[in-house]
């Protein structure tokens, strides 16, 4: 996995901008710890930083495809594409000839053979740039998920790109602005597809390309779901499921660096975790190593709410011990929790204050302690939204809501650790100019028109895959996204087999009666993958990401919040309400304040180290 910038510009000579893309390309330098590499041409200027995974020795970037001495194409790219192998045999039989044993290669000739149409071809997570000197266009593409992550910032004679918007904000024509929609977005959990928060810049949709030429830039996009008859009975249907997944995870357990699992005891990373342990001792290279977060006695003074009712670490343990895998416990402390140094690595992964909380910063640490260990983790993320796993799935309260479920659910503050919501602490009249429920409401009713429907799909059945649509194309966007942000923080590469697009094609037209025909959530997952799984594994009832209940956590939060109350030249206390402020922050307060302390020292945090302008 890697980190990839660039700039395009049709009136300049760029061979002299070498310092500026350095800059942009030093702001990727958390993606790619092992090597940096630019290209540069007249129009064009490519900047790499590279986590090597594949090819340790052949893989630098960025890469040129020649012939007689011209440059054909040339690539800047991120990523993993798993079919690399098959297609790089088909390209072979059709001519082209390799010097390195890379995907990054595979991928230079799959566009020389089949043009953009090669995107159809990667099966993969991926997000690169190719610039072909022969027509002076740029092609920016990414995965058919969301996997990897990229951005583009249109300029008047071309265009600006990298893996975050930091590497853009770096150029000095970029400044980083928020309007009031940005903020909405921000805050509103709600994660549009192509929207960047940042004014002018703009995220490549999943499943999307952008070319970009002389005459301008437009938008393609080469993938989406779409609604097909599910004709396989219950029983095709299962041992379908359990062949795909048997395929995807022996695909995604090649590297040529340390591997691992992240494991958290649920059935999601159970499965993945118990199917590499099975590859891996088919191959003769066990066992599997995994890794689960906790925290300091989280699992002996649990207690138990309606999101998360039991503890991670028994079920973690009893899992490693069925497939004997080689497993380690991450465990944290508050103190880690609320370093400084840790939150402002968070801040800076992310680019923005809208995560989770400690779960932001806990998830960072497990990955930094996972990264001293292993380069590549397999994680259970997507399988949720692919099965239908969240209890709101199941709450028809919040399933017919007429908004996004979760926000009906209120996960954007539970999955934080508390019950009030975010912008609790946020100035009324601010939260009147952004209209954070008609922005919602305009976004939702978006998201719904892009569903696909059968004739036959009626009643409950047509609303359950808007739901699963819904999560697939925005909720998940929002957790890959996360994900993505903490494990390259540390230049670890986290892959995601339940995000393979033909598992996702084929589950999500599997009827909703058939995904629950036992009754419960994710049937389908769980009865095509129990012969792997301990009892008490396959039988657990779905438990979020775990979150600190350690009370010293909050009581250092308010401390934190009694802190900015006293410092009227904090940047965010023009954007509080002074009396939530005070009420919160009062001697013997008990309030829960938790997911908006949270939100407010974050957007506190963000707004003074990155001198972003608000303009509401």
């Amino acid at each position: 996995m890697c980190g990839i910038t660039g700039w395009i510009s049709y009136d300049n000579d760029l061979t002299t901008q070498r310092s500026t893309l350095e800059a942009m390309t030093a702001t990727m330098a958390c993606r790619g710890p092992d090597a940096a590499g630019s290209w540069l041409a007249a129009h064009a200027a490519f900047g790499h930083r590279r986590l090597a995974v594949i090819d340790i020795d052949g893989g630098a970037q960025p890469m040129t495809a020649e012939h007689d001495g011209r440059t054909l194409v040339v690539t800047t790219y991120s990523g993993e594409v798993y079919n690399y192998r098959e297609l790089r045999a088909e390209l072979v039989r059709l001519g082209h000839s390799f010097r390195t044993n890379s995907d990054t290669e595979v991928v230079l000739h799959a566009y020389l053979q089949w043009g953009e149409a090669c995107a159809e071809r990667l099966n993969g997570m991926y997000a690169f740039a190719l610039w072909d000197p022969r027509t002076e266009e740029l092609l920016l593409i990414r995965d058919r998920m969301g996997v990897k992550p990229l951005y583009y910032h249109p300029t008047p004679d071309g265009v600006l790109f990298g893996s975050e918007p930091k590497a853009i904000l770096a150029h000095p024509a970029v400044r980083p602005t928020v309007d009031a929609e940005g903020l909405a977005e921000l805050i509103g959990f709600t994660k549009t597809p192509g929207h960047a928060v940042y004014q002018g810049m703009h995220e490549v949709r999943p499943g999307h390309l952008v070319r970009v030429h002389r005459g301008g830039l437009s938008v393609r996009r080469y993938w989406a779901l779409e609604a097909r008859e599910h004709t396989d009975d219950l029983d095709t249907t299962v041992a379908r499921i359990r062949e795909l997944l048997d395929d995807i995870v022996a695909r995604q357990l090649i590297a040529d660096v340390p591997l691992c699992t992240l494991l958290s005891g649920g059935l999601d990373s159970s499965v993945i975790t118990a199917l590499a342990a099975g590859a891996l001792a088919a191959q003769g290279s066990g066992p599997v190593r995994s890794f689960a977060v906790d925290f300091t006695g989280y699992t002996e003074h649990f207690r138990p709410d309606d999101l998360r009712g039991t503890p991670d670490g028994p079920y973690a343990h009893a899992l490693a011990e069925h497939v004997g895998s080689d497993h380690r416990d991450i465990v944290l402390d508050t103190a880690a929790l609320m370093d400084p140094g840790h939150r402002a690595a968070v801040l800076t992964a992310r680019d923005l204050p809208n995560g989770f909380g400690d779960g932001d910063t806990s998830l960072y640490l497990l990955f930094k302690a996972v990264r001293e260990q292993s380069t590549v983790a397999l994680s259970g993320e997507s399988a949720d939204e692919v099965f239908g796993g969240y209890r709101w799935f199941h709450d028809p309260a919040a399933v017919h809501a007429g908004t996004f479920p979760w926000i009906a659910a209120g996960i954007g503050s539970r999955f934080a650790g508390g019950d009030t919501v975010r912008e609790a602490l946020l100035d009324p009249g601010l939260l009147d100019k952004i209209d954070l429920p008609g922005y919602q409401a305009r976004r939702y009713h978006e998201a719904l028109a892009e569903v696909p429907y059968l004739d036959s799909d009626t009643g409950l059945q047509r609303r359950m895959r808007e739901v699963s649509h819904l999560h697939l194309t925005r909720f998940l966007q929002i957790l890959l996204d996360r994900k993505d942000r903490a494990s390259m923080a540390v230049g670890l590469e986290v892959r995601v087999p339940f995000c393979d697009h033909r598992l996702v094609e084929y589950v999500f037209n599997t009827p909703w009666s058939m995904k629950t025909f036992d009754g419960r959530e994710k049937s389908l997952l769980r009865a095509a993958t129990r012969d792997v799984l301990p009892d008490l594994v396959a039988d657990r009832v779905k438990s979020p990401y775990p979150s600190t209940q350690d009370p010293r956590y909050t009581e250092a939060l308010r401390a934190e919040l009694k802190d900015l109350a006293a410092d009227h030249d904090a940047p965010v206390r023009p954007l509080l309400d002074t009396g939530a402020l005070a009420e919160a922050t009062a001697d013997g307060a008990t309030c829960d304040i938790r997911p908006a302390a949270e939100l407010a020292l974050g957007m506190n945090a963000w707004l003074r180290t990155t001198g972003t302008t608000l303009r509401l």
